[in-house]
């Protein structure tokens, strides 16, 4: 008996001429995936990988397979010819397993025979195995609307036979849609932003604002543990930590209180503009929604985007509280968030920030700093760079 994994891919298979450039990109994406790995061997067929892995590697081979975006789902199959005995004996011994792990007692074969070759029809199969199974199983009825358990059998250039279908994350292969920079905080939006984004292929730089000593150690680990957990879905992040406090402190001191969030936001969309342009990342991620805070209204979004001339994509901008929250849930981010360990965005809130700016108010306020060039010149060199991997 050989047991192998079957991964399957989705809209990539829908691809045209370029359709090799993201399975390649896939490839590159499960090969650094399971690095833990002693030996991998990646075999390609029509619309599936095939992979070989030793038994005591397969759970965590495919928990790893089903963070990696482009994949739709993973099994655990066995192998065997395509001759009609093999397929019988070795159905009939995954079945018995199945039932008697689970106490299963309605069943269901699903065959497919993809392989025209093949001398049974689909019918035939279904029929045929599922009449062996229940000669020899008696405690076992068919059920075909809501089976308990389901036996699956694919007939290609060898058949496939395997109990259960493990859901993937779907999208497509991370650094197949270039690069973006995502503006990481510490809070529940950003993460579940930049993990939006990367489903759709793109390769994620993190830029995050650290006040020291406003904020503290414990709120800049909270972030690199934040983007640990994302890099389980995206691959490795380059983190860059910007200092910020210099920055804050010159508007707090020299501008408008009520403008001062939104002045501070600005500051921000200039130093993530500069980042990305140096990592050639024509793209800016946040985790903004409409109203959730006085910098998320229409106007104040005006107001932050008028600041850099590349384009800011905001994933969870139509979401609620709620909805974000779930996603946050699903991708394991959620307990991290809460942490209560502030940014340099709640530490520096003004009482009655300013909701309905006018963006030629807001210009003029922040031209009173007059060091403006100096400070972002600043906390870009003396940023610290990271390199994040999953954790």
């Amino acid at each position: 008996m050989e047991r192998i994994i079957l991964v399957r891919y989705g809209e990539i298979g829908l691809k045209g001429l370029n359709k090799s450039f993201f399975i390649d990109m896939l490839i590159r994406n499960i090969k650094n995936s399971l690095t833990f790995l002693r030996h991998l061997k990646i075999e390609n067929i029509q619309g599936r990988f095939i992979l070989r892995v030793y038994e005591e590697d397969v759970q965590r081979t495919t928990e790893a397979l089903q963070k990696v975006f482009g994949i739709v789902s993973v099994s655990v199959a066995c192998r065997v010819n395509n001759d009609m005995e093999q397929i019988s004996d070795m159905a009939l011994k995954l079945m018995k397993e199945t039932v008697e792990a689970h106490g299963y007692t309605t069943f269901k074969v699903v065959a497919r025979r993809a392989n025209k070759a093949f001398p049974i029809s689909t019918p035939e199969l279904n029929q045929e195995i599922g009449g062996l199974i229940l000669d020899n199983m008696k405690d076992l009825s068919v059920d075909v609307h809501d089976p308990q358990a389901k036996l699956y059998i694919e007939v290609r250039e060898k058949t496939y036979i395997f109990t259960e279908i493990l859901h993937g994350k779907g999208g497509l292969p991370v650094g197949s849609g270039g690069k973006a920079t995502l503006l990481i905080s510490g809070g529940i939006d950003s993460p579940v932003a930049g993990y939006m984004i990367a489903k759709r292929g793109v390769e994620l730089i993190g830029v995050h604002f650290y006040s020291y000593p406003y904020t503290s150690e414990r709120a800049k680990e909270k972030v690199i543990r934040l983007m640990e957990i994302v890099a389980r879905y995206s691959g490795m992040i380059k983190l860059y930590i910007v200092p910020f406090t210099d920055i804050q402190l010159e508007i707090g001191e020299k501008c408008n209180d009520k403008m001062s969030t939104l002045i501070m936001r600005r500051y921000m969309m200039k130093i993530s503009t500069i980042i990305a342009k140096m990592e050639k990342a024509p793209g800016l991620i946040t985790g903004e929604s409409i109203g959730q805070v006085a910098s998320q209204t229409l106007e104040s979004l005006l107001v932050t985007d008028n600041a850099t001339d590349l384009p800011v994509f905001r994933p969870v901008i139509g979401m609620d509280k709620n909805e974000i929250i779930k996603i946050a849930q699903e991708i394991d981010t959620f307990e991290t968030s809460i942490l209560p360990y502030e940014d340099c965005c709640t530490v520096f809130v003004p009482k009655h920030p300013m909701t309905r700016p006018k963006l030629d108010e807001i210009v003029k306020e922040e031209s009173k700093i007059e060091r403006a060039t100096e400070l972002i010149d600043i906390a870009v060199k003396n940023c610290e760079v990271l390199e994040i991997y999953a954790k």
